[in-house]
């Protein structure tokens, strides 16, 4: 059975997705369902799930930033959309979503995604099994599955072991590994993909400085502050702001606005 996870913010769309994925009759099992995507994200993390069908529309974290978040996870990421909103998914094909479905969405449309679906994955395991012998089980690179591993753990407190141990490396050899394939320490880089997630969390969410920095691992906000504006050249409240504003003007430029 493929595990699923459903994100919508209304919850009749949920009921309506659901009942699609049941009637499917596909080998699909729903482990639960979120009201947006940031919950999505922390679902697949706690459950490993294979694919999220998600709404397009959503706040704290819409479906565009999922994609993104996405981007270099196992998982899949299929798109629900309105007409009116439909060119707005399109724009995820660059973080690799490849199906969306128009609501309303019906049952044969449902069975029909998730087939196509199903196949690609197939296809998947077919030609990592080709590639085994060269490239690894997951058909990445040692240095590639490790960054996968830190993506997907930044929430909690990642160990150059636990890291070593994801690949099955002595954690002193993927030290001198990961410094001469990267050019920088392990420590380094899991600080700075920490950052680089806080920045994302400032701009596409709502959430508090505090509760952004609980999520990236730290229990100290003076710490993680004070670790951001070293990086970044300022505070988070103060990075959140100047790009907001940013934003703002370029939508006003683009739609001739002054």
């Amino acid at each position: 059975m493929y595990k699923i996870i459903l994100a919508d913010d209304e919850r009749w769309v949920r009921i309506v997705l659901r009942k699609a994925v049941e009637q499917s009759q596909l080998p699909f099992n729903i482990m639960t369902e979120c009201a947006n995507g940031l919950e999505a994200l922390d679902a697949l993390q706690q459950l490993g799930a294979d694919l999220i069908i998600s709404d397009v529309k959503m706040p704290v974290m819409d479906g565009i930033a999922l994609a993104e978040q996405m981007a270099t996870m196992r998982a899949s990421l299929i798109l629900v959309s309105g007409y009116d909103d439909f060119q707005l998914a399109q724009k995820a094909i660059r973080f690799g979503v490849k199906d969306y479905l128009l609501k309303p969405v019906e049952t044969e449309a449902m069975a029909d995604c998730l087939w196509r679906w199903m196949r690609a994955q197939e296809a998947k395991k077919e030609a990592s099994k080709v590639d085994l012998p060269e490239i690894g089980a997951a058909g990445l690179s040692t240095i590639e599955q490790v960054r996968q591993f830190i993506a997907s753990n930044l929430s909690r407190d990642i160990t150059l072991s636990d890291a070593a141990s994801s690949v099955h490396l002595n954690p002193s050899y993927l030290s001198q590994l990961f410094k001469q394939q990267t050019g920088g320490k392990f420590v380094d880089y899991v600080i700075e993909m920490r950052m680089e997630e806080a920045k994302k969390l400032l701009l596409k969410t709502s959430l508090r400085v505090s509760e952004i920095a609980e999520r990236l691992g730290y229990s100290d906000i003076s710490y993680f502050s004070n670790t951001f504006k070293k990086l970044s050249g300022c505070s988070p409240l103060e990075y959140r702001k100047y790009e907001v504003r940013t934003v703002e003007k370029e939508k006003g430029h683009s739609t001739g606005l002054s």
